[in-house]
């Protein structure tokens, strides 16, 4: 499998920011060639790599105020190995967090999916979350959580990933979020799965079915929407004026959205 990848961020800062960027592939993607770059008002801007959990990538840096463009591309061959199992994750992601209120739904939870366990866990909630929520973009704030997801019966895909996280979580399912980029995801954009982990590895869950899973490409992984932004910066504001996201891939797989995938 070829996959393809871009982004294209342009922002208006107000004034000098600590900025901490997350559009990169992870590390493990067989990635064959990659650039990128960004430039404020003309003048290119050298950034930091770190390395995060899960092998995400932060590029950050100080910028003073003015018109920035970012850009990433970066072309990966084949599919990576399964994610790696780690004793610490799986209690992390037991636990409730901030945008995956596992404590508040666990007696829904418990209602809805009593007697429930394994694969077979995960494609019910996959069904009932799909079955109850609409995409409706623009419809949720960023500070919504899974509780109020859940109420409002809508949401974007980082609204569905946060409702699929605490109902597992709520029954001890370890579960994370994860931002990729998505082969055939209409409209375009960052897109928000949930990785859940049953029988001894991880599989993707994507209650939105927007999106073939097999094409994905991991970006970053955390609790939930606060570890996974594309873009955190803190001291002054700033207004992204335009972003454009693309990922293509060779063959589109297809995904009747009940089989077993694992992130690669």
């Amino acid at each position: 499998m070829q996959r393809t990848v871009t982004s294209r961020l342009e922002l208006d800062i107000k004034g000098t920011t600590n900025m901490v960027f997350s559009l990169a592939a992870a590390q493990g993607s067989h990635v064959t060639s990659e650039t990128l770059s960004f430039v404020l008002d003309g003048a290119a801007m050298k950034p930091t790599e770190l390395t995060d959990r899960h092998g995400t990538r932060l590029h950050t840096f100080v910028s003073g105020p003015g018109l920035m463009t970012v850009e990433y591309s970066a072309d990966v061959a084949g599919r990576s190995g399964p994610a790696p199992v780690v004793d610490l994750d799986l209690v992390t992601y037991l636990r409730p967090s901030r945008y995956c209120e596992s404590d508040s739904l666990t007696p829904t939870a418990r209602s809805e999916f009593r007697g429930l366990t394994g694969h077979d866990l995960l494609s019910a909630v996959t069904i009932w979350v799909w079955e109850r929520l609409r995409y409706v973009p623009g419809s949720s704030l960023a500070t919504d959580g899974a509780e109020q997801t859940l109420l409002a019966r809508r949401g974007v895909c980082r609204d569905y990933a946060h409702l699929v996280i605490a109902l597992l979580r709520a029954l001890d399912v370890p579960a994370r979020m994860v931002a990729v980029y998505a082969a055939g995801l209409y409209p375009m954009d960052f897109h928000a799965v949930c990785e859940a982990y049953v029988d001894g590895a991880w599989w993707v869950v994507d209650a939105t079915r927007l999106a073939p899973r097999h094409s994905m490409l991991r970006i970053s992984t955390g609790r939930d929407a606060a570890d996974i932004a594309f873009l955190t910066n803190h001291w002054a504001d700033l207004i992204l004026t335009d972003m454009e996201v693309l990922a293509i891939v060779d063959t589109l797989p297809t995904d009747d959205g009940t089989e077993l995938v694992q992130l690669g």
